[in-house]
């Protein structure tokens, strides 16, 4: 409980600010009010039955479950509803693909050394039972080496999984051509790809890229937290990895979460809608930013300029600077950011994919992550400018040069 009070202390000496915001959408996103008005019935109004069981609320149930499939199976290019299986969350669509691919088989799996830890570290359960693993490397803007992932792709190649675009520092990779490479090498062999970044950001059709699994999270397009997506090509086999009563989704047993799907279904269609004009505006929104941040003394930004960078994705990391202690400054000012990987800030640890890029310890520590959204606007990312050099400047001189 002792922590517990500190947070609740923490919370009261925050106070008010007189604008919000929220930048910090990898590791966690409000809901669209559109996409919260589509869910609200469906606690309570509508369809809210069992979807297998053979009444009214059942049947609307499974129709709007199915309904919901379809549709965000043709936005990537899927043939039917039955390719797509809803799961309770992005971690365990990848789970589901890494596990449930590979089944008893042994063999070689064949990842980046910047995937989501989503990614890596399932495969590194694998590799403690007796898989073969490659790290393929990238380079300096966090491109996958293709020559190296070439050679790591062979006859034993069980798995290819990687991600479209890095999570982190916003590269936009190869795709089509890591799938076609892994194709090459292994006419046989399953490639998952981790499109949760790319979804809504960057266009891409599932048969074009020619990937047997792919992964879709709801809340990097502002739908709600506990919902995601693995499509599975048809004629792909993949075992289930849980076990308990099967409704309309096959590979993940229990009840649907019929609003949560909804919410799902409705913040693609939001994504998806004047989708040319929402890229660009993010991406004009992005660009304000890294410049804005870039003009400030010794900053660095992290993965590449321009059309090879997600339109959402800013990361810039400040020397002579702790990142935590710069996003408490900045959440006193009422704008919301991460400092390095949303999954292993806890830990004190850099960012495996700010170290895997060359970054030094000094520079990975002082990275900050932001992503934008087409709900900003101009004037959210002026009050992110004007609060950041202050507080940058503030820590800076809590923390000399070399000391952080």
């Amino acid at each position: 409980m002792k922590h517990l009070d500190n947070v609740r202390d923490l919370i009261r000496y925050h106070g008010e600010v007189e604008r919000e915001v929220y930048l910090d959408l990898e590791n966690s996103a409000p809901v669209a009010s559109e996409v919260l008005q589509e869910m609200l019935p469906y606690f309570t109004l509508k369809a809210y039955g069992n979807p297998t069981l053979t009444h009214k609320q059942g049947w609307e149930a499974y129709e709007t479950i199915m309904d919901a499939a379809g549709f965000i199976s043709r936005l990537i290019g899927g043939s039917s509803p039955e390719e797509l299986c809803f799961t309770n969350g992005e971690a365990e669509a990848t789970s589901l693909a890494v596990f449930g691919s590979v089944g008893n088989r042994k063999g070689r799996i064949v990842v980046s050394a910047i995937d989501p830890l989503s990614i890596l570290l399932p495969v590194e359960m694998l590799e403690k039972k007796g898989f073969e693993v490659i790290r393929v490397p990238v380079d300096s803007k966090g491109f996958i080496n293709l020559e190296a992932f070439s050679k790591a792709v062979n006859r034993n190649t069980v798995l290819v999984s990687t991600s479209m675009v890095n999570n982190e520092i916003g590269t936009i990779q190869p795709f089509r051509e890591i799938a076609g490479i892994a194709r090459e090498g292994n006419s046989d062999v399953i490639i998952h790809m981790d499109a949760s970044d790319a979804y809504g950001r960057i266009g891409f059709n599932v048969k074009d890229v020619d990937v047997d699994l792919l992964s879709l999270s709801s809340y990097k397009v502002m739908g709600p937290r506990g919902v995601a997506a693995l499509y599975v090509r048809s004629g792909v086999k993949v075992e289930r990895i849980i076990e308990g009563p099967i409704g309309t989704q096959a590979l993940w047993p229990g009840v649907e979460n019929t609003p949560l799907i909804v919410g799902f279904r409705k913040a693609s269609e939001l994504a998806f809608k004047d989708f040319e004009e929402n890229v660009s505006r993010m991406r004009r929104l992005r660009d304000m930013l890294i410049n804005g941040l870039l003009s400030i003394k010794d900053t660095l930004l992290n993965g590449p300029f321009g059309e090879k960078r997600a339109p959402d994705n800013v990361n810039i990391s400040f020397l002579h600077c702790e990142g935590e202690a710069l996003t408490i400054e900045l959440s006193l000012k009422g704008v919301y950011v991460s400092s390095g990987s949303a999954c292993t800030r806890r830990m004190l640890q850099p960012s495996h994919v700010l170290t895997a890029i060359g970054r030094e310890y000094e520079a990975a520590h002082g990275s900050i992550l932001m992503k934008v959204s087409k709900y900003h606007s101009v004037e959210d990312i002026e009050h992110v400018l004007e609060s950041f050099k202050p507080a940058v400047e503030r820590i800076r001189s809590m923390s000399p040069p070399g000391r952080i």
